[in-house]
């Protein structure tokens, strides 16, 4: 069998991204429904019993449509990480499998894999560097540094260019790399 090349695993990893995404929305939209459900006053029963109870009551009153509501920002953010995780794994497979139509040894499948989070880094650290940006400007009593997600990327920029946007991101790669040498050598050994 052919090895599939970086542009298929994009596509399949994309296709995956969304398949997570329509499967796993409605157990989120039930996680955030009884997350947030306000508080029963003494003598008042809960807005829902428990998981079943909110699935029951969302399809009854919303319909299947209702477990999906919100669902768009998952399927723009997820599909490409996906897609691209997937690609980064297909150049990763090139780069350390041995190239000449033999098997994998699982240190080279683990090292593929982990390439891959190169490229999700790349793609994710900025929205993690925001999020967080936005959570403690939002447990904070002082004044608001950023009116929002836009906002903060602006600033960011006008502040110290890409590399504000991307501050905290080398950290995260560097972390992953000790623990992938630390891997690398068991599976050795295992070997």
């Amino acid at each position: 069998m052919a090895e599939i090349g970086p542009i298929q695993y994009f596509i399949c990893g994309g296709f995956g991204g969304i398949c997570t995404v329509v499967v796993g929305h409605p157990l989120d939209t039930i996680k955030v429904r009884l997350q947030t459900m306000p508080i029963p006053k003494p003598g008042e029963k809960p807005l829902y019993s428990g998981t079943l109870d909110c699935l029951k009551t969302t399809v009854r009153n919303e319909g299947i449509r209702g477990l999906y509501k919100g669902m768009g920002a998952p399927l723009l953010g997820v599909a490409p990480i996906f897609a691209i995780s997937f690609m980064g794994y297909g150049v990763g497979k090139k780069i350390f499998g041995p190239g000449d139509g033999q098997h994998y040894s699982y240190l080279q499948y683990f090292t593929a894999g982990a390439f891959s989070g190169i490229f999700t880094t790349t793609i994710m650290a900025p929205g993690e560097r925001i999020k967080c940006l936005l959570q403690i400007q939002q447990a904070s009593t002082g004044p608001k540094t950023y009116s929002g997600p836009v906002d903060v990327v602006k600033k960011l920029y006008k502040e110290g260019g890409i590399r504000s946007i991307y501050r905290g991101s080398g950290a995260t790669l560097l972390r992953g790399k000790g623990f992938i040498r630390k891997l690398q050598k068991a599976v050795k050994l295992h070997n």
